[in-house]
């Protein structure tokens, strides 16, 4: 009687065990999916024209208007950020209402730092008629700061200096062409 019940014992085990070695299916394709879903943007949008104003009681006033053909949203990723592969267009109001213009061939900006990267054929023009060009900058937005460590050309008045990086406030009002390799004077 003993055996019969261990024999019984043996059989119901194994018949578990068959069970779920056949029903376990192989979802490797199903997890690479699940990755490269998480990899892919939350959203897409094209054809933007977003406007940045003032509180409606602070006047709504126009502070700044971004235009760009495509922006990737992914915020879905552990430090997000939003992709602009095909530029930037950004105007840009002070309080004066006076307007400067930043445009980039590709942009990035992330989130959770404020940071703006900027990069390709990167040209500031501000109201005062100071232009930047630059490969590639960065504007850190808490702190309304431009930077870079590539190449740079500033004309300024009738100045045009180069350089191998930049610093400065937004407002270029305090800034600095750092390693400059030569100014040269316009004549006006």
């Amino acid at each position: 009687m003993k055996a019969h019940i261990l024999h019984s014992i043996k059989n119901i085990v194994t018949v578990i065990a068959v069970t779920m070695f056949f029903s376990c299916k192989n979802n490797f394709k199903e997890v690479q999916k699940v990755g490269i879903l998480q990899n892919e943007p939350i959203g897409e949008a094209e054809h933007i024209d977003l406007k940045y104003t003032e509180k409606l009681e602070d006047s709504g006033k126009l502070k700044a208007n971004l235009k760009s053909p495509k922006m990737f949203d992914y915020s879905n990723r552990s430090f997000a950020f939003s992709e602009f592969p095909q530029g930037i267009h950004l105007t840009v109001f002070d309080e004066e209402n006076n307007k400067s213009v930043i445009v980039s061939d590709y942009a990035i900006f992330y989130s959770e730092t404020d940071l703006i990267d900027l990069q390709g054929n990167v040209v500031i023009s501000t109201h005062s008629r100071d232009t930047l060009f630059a490969e590639q900058l960065y504007y850190d937005q808490k702190r309304e700061w431009l930077f870079t460590n590539k190449p740079v050309t500033l004309r300024s008045g009738s100045e045009i200096s180069h350089g191998k990086g930049f610093d400065s406030d937004s407002n270029f009002k305090n800034f600095e062409v750092t390693e400059m390799s030569g100014i040269v004077y316009l004549d006006e």
